[in-house]
């Protein structure tokens, strides 16, 4: 057996000024987002301060001017919104995975991963365009207007897609190339080592990244502005038009002051919160299923 000087035990001058940068760069990006919270809080005090989060959930709705900030109507549209793109996109996403790790040709593996790649660096702004120069005249001429939660959700599962492929195709690469040579061995069908091993072993990475695509669904205004109509109102349909919470701060912070102001403050502090709230199931759940 060789012995390096330099193994895991003493560690070398190099892993120990990589290991304190990288520690330093994570306490970096803690600090940063804590500072980023207390700013929302900060700002969104003189709301909160006069009603507390309750204000937020009665009312008539959302009228500023009215001295009324209910953000229920929004809040509803944001999670059905969310909710139905990763219903088009995990699927999709997954089978497109499965395709180019057990069942496409080697040759359309790197294309289709290249397409998927470049699907997730399109700008928002050119998936809101498209979405209202072709998305909402089609459905517009199945139920007008057109704009509409509907319209939301489809935009936002077009976006979502890549995220949920990449990531569920990074799951399945890493599973055990043992694991899957024996069940080869013992004369499981390819429909059965993907069934009964691959997707088991991956469910831990496929299920982070449907959390990390539902992030991203949260946090997407421009292309949802776009497309979903903007009108406050909680849908009773898929054909309504909706705004969410995203597209409200962005449409009306230019001009708010006051009370308006720290209200769309306190809907950002919401949305922050909602993602924490996914990252920590992300990592605790996914603790479970490594598990």
């Amino acid at each position: 057996m060789i012995w390096s000087r330099h193994n895991i035990s003493s560690p070398s001058r190099a892993d120990v000024l990589l290991a304190r940068l990288s520690g330093s760069l994570a306490f970096a990006v803690a600090v940063l987002l804590a500072l980023v919270l207390l700013m929302l809080f900060k700002e969104s005090w003189a709301v909160l301060a006069s009603g507390g989060w309750a204000r937020f959930f009665a009312g008539e709705g959302w009228f500023p001017s009215s001295g009324q900030y209910n953000l229920w109507p929004m809040l509803w549209a944001t999670l059905v919104a969310t909710l139905g793109a990763l219903l088009l996109a995990l699927p999709l996403g997954l089978a497109s995975a499965l395709f180019g790790r057990f069942y496409a040709p080697r040759w359309l593996v790197l294309p289709l991963r290249r397409v998927m790649m470049l699907l997730a660096g399109i700008p928002s702004v050119v998936y809101g365009l498209w979405g209202l120069t072709v998305l909402v005249p089609l459905i517009a001429q199945w139920e007008p207007p057109g704009a509409s939660l509907l319209a939301a959700i489809l935009i936002l599962a077009l976006m979502v897609l890549p995220t949920v492929a990449l990531t569920s195709e990074a799951a399945l690469a890493a599973v055990s190339s043992a694991s899957l040579q024996g069940a080869a061995a013992l004369g499981l069908s390819r429909k059965g080592i993907v069934l009964g091993v691959a997707l088991p072993e991956a469910r831990a990475g496929i299920f982070s990244g449907a959390l990390l695509a539902a992030m991203r669904a949260l946090g997407e205004t421009m292309a949802v502005l776009m497309v979903a109509g903007n009108v406050v109102q909680t849908p009773g349909s898929l054909f309504d038009p909706v705004r969410v919470l995203t597209a409200n701060i962005a449409l009306e912070m230019s001009y708010a002051a006051g009370e308006h102001r720290a209200a769309l403050f306190a809907s950002g502090l919401l949305l922050m919160l909602m993602v924490a709230a996914l990252a920590w199931l992300a990592g605790k759940r996914g603790g479970r299923l490594y598990a």
